[in-house]
């Protein structure tokens, strides 16, 4: 695509996903994880277009929880949501295959066939994300990446939850800010509680 990004910083996150919509659609999808961002964003986005797209990436070792949040997320919103399987059938389960090549080929393949993405990325969720804009271009794939929730804070989301009675990930309350699959993930602040004690902070899908 050749246009040029608009600059929509002092945007809503509404007004974003909207324009995504306007822009891109039906090439657009939302990348979901069902963690309380997705629960926002697909709540915002259904309502706009209720044939709006959104994937996730099964690896065949998600929390219980994330299943039932799933669950929960199609029956309120309406949405049916994409599944791109990560498993590596008939080879044992390891964080190396599937934080990295794994989770980013069955990206890969669910951005094949965009023009857009939406992330429910936030800038102070890391370091790696502070410099994140509301669209922006992934150079990597050739597409646009939108990411409407990049300047909110914990507390917004959070009183989005609240104030529109959403469905969210029961982790949150047991103190996992951050949630991936089940073997990698412990209670903590932030992302910390990803991957605890190693030298990473990103499984290869945002960088």
């Amino acid at each position: 695509m050749s246009i040029a990004a608009p600059d929509l910083e002092a945007a809503s996150a509404h007004d974003v996903l909207a324009y995504a919509v306007e822009r891109f659609h039906p090439r657009l999808t939302l990348a979901c994880s069902f963690q309380k961002e997705e629960s926002v964003l697909v709540h915002m986005l259904s309502a706009i277009d209720a044939q709006a797209r959104v994937f996730t990436i099964d690896t065949g070792v998600l929390f219980p929880e994330t299943l039932a949040t799933w669950k929960r997320f199609e029956d309120r919103f309406g949405v049916k949501v994409e599944v791109m399987d990560a498993r590596c059938a008939g080879e044992p389960w390891t964080a190396e295959r599937c934080c990295g090549e794994a989770k980013v080929g069955a990206l890969e393949q669910a951005l094949s066939q965009v023009d857009a993405w939406i992330t429910g990325i936030r800038r102070e969720q890391a370091p790696t994300r502070a410099g994140a804009a509301k669209l922006e271009r992934d150079t990597r794939r050739g597409i646009w990446k939108v990411n409407p929730l990049v300047d909110w804070t914990e507390r917004d989301v959070w009183s989005y939850i609240f104030a529109h009675d959403l469905p969210y990930h029961p982790l949150h309350d047991r103190g996992y800010a951050s949630i991936g699959c089940a073997p990698c993930t412990l209670p903590g602040d932030g992302r910390d509680g990803r991957w605890a004690g190693e030298q990473k902070t990103e499984c290869g899908i945002h960088l």
